[in-house]
């Protein structure tokens, strides 16, 4: 029987999607959940699986088409590949008759992987409801099924689940935080090579002067939009200072091993941050307000945006309630999201409805820059490189570790005064860490 495999409903507010690269080709055999193509919207990269076990008889699309929700992508045969599969089985047991030198040799005809011990068998069994995709990638990284809790339908593992896994690997803990010195600010979002597709568009082109004209994403197109929309429709201002990161960087010094042995996550400058801005985003509730044609409308919770690079553009996951998360709720989620980002895995609703936004330009290394708002929030903060710089404390010349702040604001809503209070308590509050537990 022929099955059609159609464009998923697709989010609120997107109404067409591009077609990315096929994972499969005309002929190919598939399984229930494989994922056959990715469908690039302009806000999030959406997986297409296989609806049933079959053969991939026909695809009617091609990459770089547009598409919409409902439009047929291909068409599955169910069945076809598994008969196909059993025909090459049935003419290898021949070629094994036939090379057989006895009874007992026409026994090892049967399939090499089948298990010899009880917890052979369990193993089987759980990969029996893998995707291959995911298979392959346990294979990869020395994983049981028994080792990945499946999220698909009816407990299947997706490949998502064992990326999930080998990330959580303490293997990979381990190697996080020997490299925790060399890298102090840097956080797993923001190390992405993004300039990987740039690079890879040009190719070889040696010394000749050529071009290369590649079409826009939609991810970038939106991104385009976006920003040009902020900067001729808001009035946006921005307002500097700088944070004495000594305090912070001696407490997470001293604090960082027992945290992430506690944890299970590292602890890095992001949580800080987050816990100071919705600190003073209780102070001054107008930063965390937005304008809805002639309305203000302030908002009674703390859903923090953190800008990640990604392969694809910057994404804006959002901290729901960012104000509940202890610390290390703050470091694993941002984690998992700047993993998810890479492989454009993240949702809609992930990227929605936030309140104000936090961008680190420092990891690349930054010194200073005017971030862009993100509509419809008001405000963005920019972090920037720390770097050693003398200063003055007490009437002496020290060296001290120092980051340049940057507040962006819509001058409609905020006035100049609460914009530099506000960055000025965060200020404060990064300088003495404890009045964030005390909230003074």
């Amino acid at each position: 029987m022929a099955t059609e495999v159609k464009v998923p409903e697709l989010p609120e507010s997107v109404s067409e999607a591009t077609v990315g690269e096929w994972q499969k080709k005309q002929g190919d055999a598939v399984e229930r959940d494989e994922n056959l193509l990715d469908l690039e919207t302009d806000k999030v990269v959406l997986e297409v699986p296989a609806t049933s076990a079959g053969k991939l008889v026909e695809i009617k699309v091609a990459a770089g088409d547009t598409v919409q929700a409902g439009d047929v992508l291909a068409i599955i045969e169910e069945g076809a590949a598994g008969d196909a599969d059993a025909g090459d089985d049935d003419s290898a047991d021949d070629k094994s008759e036939d090379n057989a030198a006895s009874s007992d040799d026409g026994d090892n005809d049967k399939p090499a992987a089948e298990p010899s011990s009880d917890e052979g068998d369990e193993e089987g069994d759980a990969d029996a409801v893998a995707s291959p995709a995911a298979k392959k990638l346990m294979a990869e990284n020395d994983l049981s099924a028994a080792d990945v809790k499946g999220t698909g339908k009816d407990g299947r593992i997706t490949k998502a689940d064992v990326q999930g896994a080998v990330d959580s690997k303490p293997a990979q803990k381990s190697q996080a935080s020997s490299g925790d010195k060399n890298s102090a600010q840097k956080s797993a979002p923001e190390e992405a090579d993004t300039g990987r597709a740039d690079r890879q568009a040009l190719g070889d082109l040696g010394a000749e002067r050529v071009e290369q004209r590649v079409p826009m994403t939609r991810i970038r197109s939106r991104i385009a939009e976006r920003l040009l929309d902020a900067s001729q429709n808001t009035a946006m201002l921005t307002t500097f200072n700088e944070v004495d990161m000594k305090a912070v960087m001696e407490l997470r010094g001293r604090y960082k091993e027992a945290f992430e042995k506690e944890h299970e996550v590292r602890l890095g400058f992001m949580s800080f941050f987050v816990k100071a801005a919705v600190e003073a985003l209780k102070r001054y509730p107008i930063v965390n307000a937005s304008i809805d044609e002639g309305d203000i409308v302030y908002h009674g919770f703390y859903d923090i945006g953190v800008a990640v690079s990604s392969p694809r553009g910057l994404l804006v996951p959002v901290l729901r309630d960012a104000d509940q998360m202890s610390y290390a709720t703050v470091e694993s989620t941002i984690r998992d999201l700047g993993k998810r980002a890479q492989d454009g895995k993240v949702t809609m609703d992930e990227m929605t409805g936030g309140t104000f936004t936090i961008t680190n330009g420092g990891v690349f290394g930054s010194l200073l820059s005017t971030p862009i708002i993100n509509p419809p929030q008001s405000a963005i903060l920019g972090m920037h490189a720390t770097n050693d710089k003398p200063v003055v404390r007490d009437g002496e010349i020290v060296i001290r570790p120092i980051m340049q702040l940057a507040l962006s604001y819509d001058h409609r809503l905020i006035d100049g005064r609460d914009a530099v209070l506000f960055l000025k308590t965060i200020k404060d509050l990064l300088e003495d860490p404890s009045r964030l537990l005390l909230q003074i």
